[in-house]
């Protein structure tokens, strides 16, 4: 297989879970989490848009660019996350540092999140259980598909 079709085939697969992943969390976070309600509290919706805004319904969708980002990142460092012992746990703990707890801007749930807002540290980790499900459904999918197709190498 040529480098070009390689990429395009790791950047698929990458895009794959991550979209599922998205999708499977969200589900989880407006049904079990009831995010409808949370997003229209006070502290909340100040940030939030409304569940029911055309563009949160547009953003599952939008998910697909944001594998693709995703799948460049991890591409020059695969083979420590695909090749190497706990591959997969290192592959979790870094994309549970970079987009959640380390963040460059001052997130909700971040590091710099409780530093810098004013929202209450309860609101802070709510995103955590769907971010957590998130993560372990992405590399889940990923070692499932890896381990019985070799899709990601």
């Amino acid at each position: 297989m040529n480098k070009k079709s390689t990429i395009v085939n790791f950047v698929w697969k990458i895009s794959y879970a991550h979209v599922i992943a998205y999708f499977l969390a969200g589900i989880f976070a407006l049904a079990i989490m009831n995010y409808q309600e949370l997003f229209s509290t006070d502290s909340l919706s100040l940030i939030m848009r409304p569940t029911t805004d055309p563009i949160v319904a547009l953003g599952p969708a939008l998910q697909v660019l944001r594998g693709i980002l995703l799948a460049l990142a991890i591409y020059p460092i695969r083979k420590s996350f695909f090749e190497e012992k706990h591959g997969y746990k290192k592959l979790s703990l870094i994309v549970l540092v970079f987009s959640l707890i380390s963040t460059i801007g001052p997130t909700i749930g971040s590091f710099e999140g409780y530093i810098y807002t004013t929202v209450p540290a309860m609101y802070q980790i709510l995103g955590y259980p769907e971010a957590l499900l998130y993560i372990s459904l992405f590399v889940g999918i990923i070692f499932m598909a890896n381990k019985f197709v070799c899709v990601v190498r």
